[in-house]
Order: C-alpha cells, then sequence, then structure tokens
C-alpha cells in the first residue's frame, strides 16, 4: 500500500475528495488527537454525506471551518433569553466571547419561543462578520423545554446549516442537544431530512454507561455534570473519564465546565445549590488533564441558574424570580482568566501562564452561609441537606503568572486579610481567605494594583434568606512592560 502523507489525506477527506478506504499514512509529528479527529471524520458516518451542491462556498475562513476540527471551546448560550437582542447585541458579546478566548456559542433553543428564529437570524449573521477572527455557532436543542418535532428540527438546521458561521467536523454540521434520549428514534429521520449532522448530544439523565447502549446513532456526547453532586464540596473527573472510556477512539467527548450554579425559583421546581468554591479551578484543571475533544461552558447566560459568565445586557433578561440574587452580582470577572486557560488546552500543556502581566480573580458570597435561613435551598439537585452546609464562608482566589517568579497576591475583607503565594512552582494557584468574622470590602492586590469588590456583610438580603450566587471581581498587576515606561525604560 502506498505511504500517504497525513496532511495530504487530511486535505483530501475536507474536499470530500477521499472516497478509497483509509490508506497507510506517514504521521510523524502529528497528535493524537488530530490523528483520531480526522479518522472520525472518515470512517464513521451514520448518515449520507451531505450534497456537495449543499454546501455553500464561502471564504477561505468558512472552507477552513468546514474541515474536522477539534479543542474547541464554546459556550452555552440560552437564546430563550435573548427575546428583543438587537444585531448589535450580537455583535457585542461575540466580541466578548472572542476576547475571551472562545471559539463560538453552542446556541440553546426551545420548541415555543416566537422569537427564537429571528435572533438565530441576528447570531448568525452577527457570526458571520466576527472580526478578527472566526466565530462558530451549532444549534443546541432543548428537548426539555417542550415537544419537537422533526420537521422543526429539520428545518432549523437546514435553515442556518449552512451558514459560514456553522460549525463542522467535515462536511456535517455540529448538532447538541440539551437531554433527550426518548427523542433519539427520531433523528435518523432528521439525518436523511437535511443531508447529515454530526450529533454530540446531552444524553447526561444516561450517564456514560447509559450512553454506551446507544452510540449506534451518535457521534459523541456532551456531559452536563459539571458540578459537585449533592454532599460532595469539590468536583472530580470520575464521569469524566468515564465518558471518554464508553466514547472509545471513534466519538468525540464534549466536556462541561461551570463557575458555579444557585437557583432559586421553587415555583419552577428548582431550588438547590452545588459547591463552587474552587469549581472554576478545578474544572480547568481537569479538562488540562482529560484533553477533550470539545469544552463547553455552562453557561454564557443562564441568570436563573448563577451559572453565567457574561452579566445581563438589560433587566428583561433575567427570569422573575431571580432578579435578588442576579442583579449587581456580577460573573465578568470570570472570563478574566479564560484566555490563559484556553491557550493552554489548545497547546496540550497543563502550564498555564497569563501573558504580559500577573493577574487574579476572586469570588464569593456577600454574607455568611448561616446569616440567615437558607430559603429551602438543598445542597445539590437531588439533595437533602440546607445548601448551608455545602457552601463554606471564604473568599476563593485564582492567580495566574505571567512568568516563572514568585507571585505575591493579598487579599482583605474590612482590611485584615492575608498575602498568599511567594514560592517557585506552577504559575496559576488556588487560595481561600476565610471569612472568620470579618465583614467591610474585600480587596483583591496584585502587583502594584488593587480591585476594591463588595462588602461581606452579616446582614441578611432583604428577601429574608442567604443568596447563594457569588460575586467575581479581577486584578491585573502592572506589566513588566509598564514597570519600564515608568521607571524611564523603553
Amino acid at each position: 500500500m502506498q505511504l500517504v502523507s497525513f496532511a495530504t489525506f487530511a486535505l483530501a477527506l475536507s474536499a470530500g475528495l477521499w472516497a478509497s478506504p483509509i490508506p497507510r499514512l506517514d504521521i510523524g509529528g502529528i497528535p493524537d488527537r488530530l490523528i483520531r479527529i480526522v479518522r472520525i471524520a472518515a470512517t464513521q458516518d451514520p448518515s449520507p454525506p451531505i450534497p456537495r451542491a449543499a454546501i455553500v462556498p464561502g471564504d477561505g475562513a468558512a472552507q477552513e471551518r468546514s474541515r474536522p476540527s477539534i479543542l474547541d471551546i464554546f459556550a452555552h448560550y440560552m437564546v430563550g433569553l435573548a427575546d428583543g437582542h438587537s444585531p448589535a447585541h450580537w455583535a457585542a458579546e461575540i466580541a466578548a466571547a472572542q476576547a475571551s478566548g472562545l471559539d463560538g456559542f453552542a446556541l440553546n433553543i426551545g420548541p415555543r419561543d416566537p422569537w427564537t428564529a429571528p435572533q438565530l437570524r441576528h447570531a448568525y449573521r452577527a457570526a458571520e462578520g466576527a472580526r478578527p477572527r472566526d466565530f462558530a455557532l451549532f444549534l443546541s436543542f432543548d428537548m426539555a423545554a417542550g415537544a419537537w418535532t422533526v420537521g422543526q428540527v429539520a428545518g432549523l438546521i437546514g435553515e442556518f446549516g449552512r451558514s459560514s458561521a456553522q460549525f463542522r467536523v467535515g462536511d456535517r454540521p455540529l448538532v447538541s442537544t440539551f437531554e433527550g434520549p426518548a427523542w433519539a428514534h427520531h433523528w435518523p429521520a432528521v439525518r436523511a431530512a437535511v443531508g447529515g449532522i454530526f450529533l454530540v448530544p446531552d444524553w447526561s439523565s444516561l450517564g456514560p454507561r447509559g450512553v454506551r447502549e446507544r452510540l449506534g446513532g451518535i457521534e459523541g456526547a456532551f456531559s452536563w455534570c459539571a458540578w459537585p453532586r449533592a454532599g460532595q464540596h469539590r468536583m472530580d473527573s470520575t464521569e469524566d473519564i468515564l465518558y471518554r472510556e464508553t466514547l472509545g477512539e471513534d466519538r468525540v467527548y464534549m466536556m462541561g465546565v461551570s463557575p458555579c450554579f444557585y437557583t432559586h425559583l421553587p415555583h419552577w421546581g428548582k431550588n438547590w445549590y452545588a459547591s463552587s468554591e474552587s469549581l472554576w479551578y478545578d474544572r480547568w484543571r481537569q479538562v488540562l488533564e482529560i484533553m477533550p475533544d470539545f469544552v463547553q461552558i455552562i453557561t454564557w447566560n443562564d441568570f436563573g441558574e448563577s451559572s453565567y459568565i457574561h452579566d445581563p445586557v438589560r433587566p428583561g433578561q433575567v427570569v422573575s424570580g431571580a432578579e435578588k440574587y442576579v442583579a449587581n452580582v456580577s460573573h465578568a470577572a470570570f472570563r478574566a482568566v479564560l484566555p490563559f486557560f484556553v491557550a493552554a488546552f489548545k497547546a496540550g500543556t497543563l502550564d498555564v501562564y497569563s501573558g504580559h502581566a500577573d493577574r487574579a480573580i476572586a469570588w464569593y458570597r456577600t454574607t455568611p452561609a448561616r446569616c440567615a435561613g437558607d430559603g429551602g435551598t438543598r445542597w445539590g439537585q437531588d439533595g437533602c441537606a440546607s445548601a448551608a452546609d455545602g457552601a463554606r464562608d471564604v473568599v476563593s482566589v485564582l492567580a495566574i503568572a505571567a512568568h516563572p517568579a514568585p507571585l505575591s497576591v493579598a487579599v482583605t475583607i474590612g482590611g485584615e486579610g492575608r498575602t498568599f503565594g511567594g514560592g517557585e512552582g506552577s504559575r496559576v494557584a488556588y487560595y481561600e481567605l476565610p471569612f472568620d468574622g470579618r465583614v467591610g470590602p474585600v480587596c483583591l492586590s496584585l502587583g502594584g494594583r488593587t480591585t476594591v469588590g463588595p462588602a461581606i456583610s452579616e446582614v441578611c438580603h432583604p428577601c429574608g434568606h442567604v443568596l447563594f450566587n457569588p460575586v467575581a471581581i479581577e486584578v491585573e498587576a502592572v506589566s513588566h512592560a509598564e514597570k519600564g515606561v515608568k521607571g524611564g525604560g523603553m
């Protein structure tokens, strides 16, 4: 058999020109994960290939995106909360996501909202015009939001799947879900109607063992399990490892990552909290250890569940009942460290560093966990214990150094606290400062700069119970270049 270079084969495959069996490949120096994704695109195709005439020609960027890709990071975007969004709103949020290093949005849509299609058109047009680099989108059908028909699903994939902003693996548009294993028997009809899809559903209710029984109809799986379970203070990666073992080498794994979870919407049957003191740090370290094919951040804008990393654009985006724990509780600082974890992920390294200047973020509740009642909030979705049992009274700090040198970050509550760091080693570190009865503004200081965050108080919210949604703040140190200018250097 003739020896074919990996690059030649990948290019021919992406162009739809390789019809013969997989050749013997010269794969010297090619990362194993890239080899695997190309083999997936070549060998696993339970649906007919998209006819070449159905692929809308685009510029070089669009053609590049249509080739097999890997190591992309998306954020889960709730389109149901975008009613009233203008094209400018979409462009601004896409720009914010790009600045954070993200590759695209997974667009969560339900079957009943009349604004879904108009807002999707705004989103795709904004993404098509994104600069200075591509920004990709794919549809995530929320199967828990109501009953979908094959015609609805196929119609939306057909309309938006041909956009130059659509994320594809090979020539097939990536499609995902929130739950919906009972809808699995409809996907063959959708595939036939649109000419093929690359299906990576979230069927977390089945777990990895349940997904194993349905591998024949999917190209991969997305896990929504991004928080510690009831009774657990910290998240581990056991389930992620089981998913990787279940999916094997022929299917992709999309790993969920989230900063926190708290919802107090008892009128919707939702009232629980997941421990999150170290979650944003823990989960990104696990991503770098497991190296999934894709990462999905849960979420960009689910305010009712407190998992957002982008603050509301307007009050009307926050569902009724969540205003009390979302208003003036910014999560934007969670994005401040994203570019550095994203860069490490794409480089396949555990070495996370912040570029030109040291950076730190902190997150914390503004009241102790037992300053009042818990509002009936449970610790974990199916938990029995009070949320207060799972919420530790600490200021959590994640610091990233620009250089492999000692890093010193100071945290105070009402003027009292401590300084962390000072040792050699990893350029990313996690610290905690206990409340210990202290009250007052939280100050985060690093390399000559200080950020003052909302005060911690023992006076409970007027609603009468503890709110478990943390606020996040950030600080960036004076860079070496700035020090040089101030000191009369370059």
